[in-house]
């Protein structure tokens, strides 16, 4: 790995909290990591913060850019996305004017295919919808 610019103070934290607790595997791994890598990921740092927080022969300006390079780091949430479906009025409609023209015309593609992306997604889009609306008034009416 190529070697930062400037001083390195996660390495400066490591080897103090280090010097105080050598039997943590959890700064051993924290370490090991750091060297292999160059970097932490912002729990680690988290947890390297909560460490040397307890600490007191650690520099209080060191903790503050600990605290700061956690804070610039981006969360990442893993946590599923859940769709919210807004209920639309003009669902019931939709539905019954696909049924209107396909049975007049069941071979009728363009409407079949607004008919199976209706079934699968419970909505169409505007276009889709204003298209639906043109066949209704040629065909039906």
């Amino acid at each position: 790995m190529t070697q930062k610019k400037g001083i390195d103070i996660i390495n400066k934290v490591l080897d103090a909290c280090y010097a105080v607790d050598k039997d943590s595997l959890f700064l051993m791994s924290l370490m090991h990591q750091y060297e292999d890598r160059g970097f932490l990921t912002k729990k680690q740092l988290a947890g390297l913060y909560d460490k040397a927080k307890k600490i007191n022969e650690i520099p209080p300006g060191w903790l503050a850019t600990i605290e700061a390079m956690i804070a610039k780091l981006p969360t990442r949430d893993k946590s599923p996305i859940t769709k919210t479906f807004e209920p639309v009025v003009e669902n019931e409609t939709t539905a019954q004017q696909l049924t209107a023209i396909l049975s007049k015309y069941p071979q009728h593609k363009a409407v079949l295919l607004l008919q199976s992306k209706f079934k699968k997604e419970h909505s169409l889009n505007a276009a889709e919808t204003a298209s639906l609306q043109k066949f209704y008034k040629l065909l039906v009416k």
